[in-house]
């Protein structure tokens, strides 16, 4: 299934990163030095985390509490937090079930630790690059029900994978298993083509090695045959964002840098 990346203490890890942004501690000196790095370059970057992690919550109580979804699998999951997707699901049904997917051993290791006491969620060691493998894993299959609608969740984790591992096809390949009344969520970095979306995109090659902006068009194209849920591909500072408590920090305009994520959800 790809396994788990090795454990590198010295070399920066996405999820640490961002759980570093998030204000967490389940992070290394090379972590916090690249999270510094966004800081002060780039001073929206945990309005960015913050507008992210919101828009998720949002997303999963609609598909859990207006569409009536009770199993999820999260792609590229990261380190726990609060409101994770099981959290907030099991809110609206209290017999959710949520697969998490991760190979970053850190990640592994703090999920499982935190799952432990939940039958209704796991965590699964595999490589979303490869999603037939993800679908056909003994774990998932024992959880997950492909023949009933599942959420999807591939928040902040698409634009991680290169245009040769070609991100479009993985997750058509997700889509394609999934049956009618199903949903698919993600978020992503866009580009603007100006030079502050084309600097933050710098940032992150140059940390992880990895991290691609696309247009709103290419994230558009990963919901191709299923309903768009209005507003479409939005800000996720703006997605679905209503007056009333527990919706999030942003009712108005964004700013420049929350204009760099974008979230969309897509009804099979």
């Amino acid at each position: 299934m790809g396994g788990t990346l090795p454990f590198d203490p010295e070399s920066p890890s996405i999820a640490r990163t961002y759980d570093f942004l998030l204000g967490g501690k389940d992070h290394y000196p090379c972590d916090r030095k690249v999270g510094k790095i966004f800081l002060q370059r780039f001073p929206g970057a945990v309005q960015i985390a913050l507008d992210n992690r919101a828009c998720l919550i949002r997303a999963v109580t609609l598909m859990a509490r207006e569409f009536g979804i009770d199993q999820f699998i999260d792609l590229g999951s990261g380190l726990p937090t609060a409101d994770n997707v099981h959290q907030v699901a099991q809110r609206h049904n209290e017999r959710a079930i949520v697969v998490y997917v991760d190979n970053d051993p850190i990640v592994l290791a703090h999920g499982r630790a935190l799952l432990e006491e939940n039958e209704l969620t796991t965590v699964l060691a595999a490589d979303i690059r490869h999603p037939e493998q993800v679908l056909g894993s003994p774990e998932l299959c024992a959880m997950i029900d492909l023949n009933r609608p599942v959420g999807i969740v591939a928040s902040a984790v698409l634009h991680h994978l290169q245009d040769d591992e070609d991100p479009a096809e993985v997750i058509r390949t997700f889509r394609a298993a999934l049956p009618e009344g199903s949903c698919l969520f993600l978020s992503h970095f866009r580009t603007l083509r100006d030079p502050a979306s084309a600097a933050l995109e710098k940032v992150m090659l140059e940390a992880f090695g990895r991290g691609v902006w696309r247009t709103d068009a290419e994230i558009a194209g990963y919901f191709k045959g299923l309903e768009l849920i209005d507003p479409g591909i939005a800000p996720c500072g703006q997605w679905r964002m209503t007056p009333g408590p527990g919706t999030g920090p942003v009712t108005g305009p964004v700013t420049d840098y929350q204009r760099l994520i974008v979230a969309g959800l897509g009804r099979k």
